[in-house]
C-alpha cells in the first residue's frame, strides 16, 4: 500500500491488488464528533446511499449498478474513539474484464464522487421527501435498540463509562432530536463535514494510470469547496476510578452484563500485538479463559467475551447470564482477569491462542475490504503504519510478560447489569 499527502488533510493509498479480478475505490470523511451534529450525522448516510444529482432515486441507481456488471455503492458511518467515519464505497468488477471494453473504473470514480459531493437536492438542500422517509428509518432504529438487550446494555455502559468526554457522544443519533432535523439542517451538517474532514481516498486493484485518474478527479471536487480541515481527536483513556455498578430491571429471559475497563492512559500505537494476544487469551477466543473457564466449567453464562477498543484505551467483556448468577458471573469474570495477570499461563494455552490469530490475520489480504479497513485503521490509529506482515511478525514476538504487562494495566470502571427486579441484587 502507498499513502501520499496530496492537499492539506487529504490522503490517497493505493494498492494494484493484482490478484483480484474487482476493484475498489472508497473515500473516507473523518472528522470529531460534535454533541450539537451527532444526529444530523447519523442521518447522512442513510440519505447519501438513496442517489445523487445525476441518478436521484433508487430505482434509477439500482438499474445503474446493474448496468455496470453489478456494482456494488455503500455509504456508512461508525465512530472511532471521538472521532466519527463516513465512507462511500463502490466496488465492481476491473476494466479489463468489461464484456464491450467499457472504461469502468472511470464510471465507478463518478458514481463515488457524484454520490459524496453532489447529493440530489431539492431547491439547494436534501430532497425533504427523501428526509421524511429516512428520518422514520433512523427513528425506528433507536427505538428498537431497547429491544436488543446485548447493544442495549453495552450502550448504557458505554454512557456511564464515558460520560460527558468526546467519546461519550451517541454517534448513532439521538431519539428525541430526530423530529426535530430539517433538510436544512441536514445540508449544513454535510457541508460541514466537506469543510473539515480529513480525507482518506483508497483505490485498490486499478492500475496507476487510472488511479491517477480517481486523483484528478477528487481533487477537481475539492477544488470547489473552501476547506478547512480540522485535526482529529488523539486516541484518549478514561481516567481510573473506582468501580460503579449499575442495574437496570427487565422482564427479561436472560440478564446481561457488561463490564467495561480502562487501560487509564492511551493505548500506544506499539502496544496493539500484545492487546490482540491479551484479547485472545482473556476472553476472545474458543480458547480463551471466559470461555473456557466461566462458560464450559463453571456454566455461568451463556455467551462471554472481550474485546478492546484501541482508540479509547478500554476493554468491554460481554455475556448473558440466567439471572440469579449474575453476581457470581462478575466474580469469576474478574478472577480470570486476575489469574492471568499473576497466576501460570502455559506455553500451549499461549501458542494456541498465538495460532488462533495469527490464522484469522492470514485472510485480511484476501478481501479488498480486508484490506481497505486494515490499512485504514492503521492509518487512524497513529504511529508507523504497520503491514500484515509486520503485525504478524509482531505477534510472533510477544511474550507472555508482555500479555500481564497489558492486562494489569486495566482496571474495571463499569459494571452494568440488565436483569429482573427480583434479581437486582449486584454484588
Amino acid at each position: 500500500m502507498r499513502r501520499t499527502e496530496i492537499a492539506p488533510g487529504v490522503h490517497l493509498s493505493w494498492d494494484p491488488a493484482q490478484k483480484f479480478n474487482r476493484c475498489r475505490i472508497s473515500i473516507h470523511f473523518a472528522f470529531p464528533a460534535r454533541r450539537e451534529t451527532a444526529t444530523a450525522h447519523a442521518l447522512l448516510p442513510l440519505l447519501m446511499e438513496r442517489g445523487y444529482a445525476d441518478c436521484p432515486d433508487m430505482t434509477q441507481m439500482t438499474k445503474k449498478l446493474a448496468r455496470l456488471y453489478g456494482a456494488d455503492l455503500t455509504v456508512d458511518a461508525r465512530p472511532l474513539g471521538a472521532n466519527h467515519n463516513l465512507c462511500v464505497s463502490v466496488t465492481g468488477i476491473k476494466d479489463r474484464f468489461a464484456l464491450e471494453g467499457e472504461a469502468l473504473t472511470r464510471e465507478y470514480a463518478a458514481l463515488a464522487l457524484g454520490t459524496a459531493f453532489h447529493p440530489y437536492f431539492v431547491g439547494g438542500v436534501f430532497d425533504p421527501e427523501a428526509v421524511a422517509i429516512e428520518k422514520q428509518m433512523l427513528k425506528k432504529a433507536l427505538e428498537d435498540e431497547i429491544n436488543e438487550k446485548r447493544i442495549y446494555c453495552q450502550r448504557q455502559a458505554n454512557r456511564e463509562f464515558f460520560g460527558s468526554s468526546p467519546a461519550g457522544i451517541r454517534q448513532e443519533g439521538y431519539l428525541d432530536e430526530v423530529d426535530g432535523l430539517t433538510p436544512e439542517t441536514l445540508t449544513e451538517a454535510y457541508r460541514e463535514m466537506l469543510r473539515t474532514a480529513s480525507i482518506e481516498l483508497l483505490v485498490l486493484g486499478c492500475g496507476e494510470a487510472e488511479t491517477e485518474q480517481v486523483k484528478q478527479a477528487l481533487l477537481e471536487e475539492l477544488s470547489h469547496i473552501g476547506r478547512a480541515p480540522l485535526p482529529l481527536c488523539e486516541n484518549l483513556a478514561m481516567p481510573r476510578q473506582d468501580a460503579v455498578r449499575r442495574v437496570e430491571c427487565f422482564d427479561t429471559v436472560q440478564a446481561k452484563l457488561c463490564m467495561l475497563f480502562t487501560l487509564g492512559v492511551p493505548m500506544r500505537p506499539d502496544q496493539m500485538a500484545a492487546v490482540r494476544l491479551a484479547m485472545a487469551l482473556y476472553g476472545g477466543s474458543v480458547t480463551s479463559r471466559l470461555f473456557l473457564n466461566v462458560r464450559e466449567r463453571d456454566h455461568l453464562c451463556y455467551y462471554c467475551s472481550s474485546s478492546f477498543q484501541s482508540f479509547t484505551g478500554s476493554m468491554a467483556v460481554n455475556s448473558g447470564v440466567e439471572h440469579a448468577d449474575a453476581a457470581r458471573a462478575e466474580k469469576a469474570i474478574l478472577k480470570e482477569l486476575d489469574d492471568l495477570r499473576s497466576g501460570p499461563i502455559t506455553a500451549e494455552e499461549l501458542e494456541d491462542c498465538r495460532r488462533s490469530l495469527l490464522s484469522g490475520m492470514a485472510g485480511i489480504e484476501d478481501t479488498l475490504g480486508g484490506i481497505e479497513t486494515w490499512y485504514y485503521m492503521e492509518v487512524l490509529r497513529g504511529g508507523p503504519v504497520q503491514t500484515p506482515d509486520d503485525a504478524r511478525a509482531a505477534l510472533q514476538a510477544v511474550t507472555e510478560e508482555d500479555v500481564r504487562t497489558v492486562l494489569r494495566q486495566l482496571t474495571l470502571s463499569v459494571s452494568y447489569l440488565l436483569t429482573r427486579e427480583e434479581e437486582s441484587a449486584h454484588a
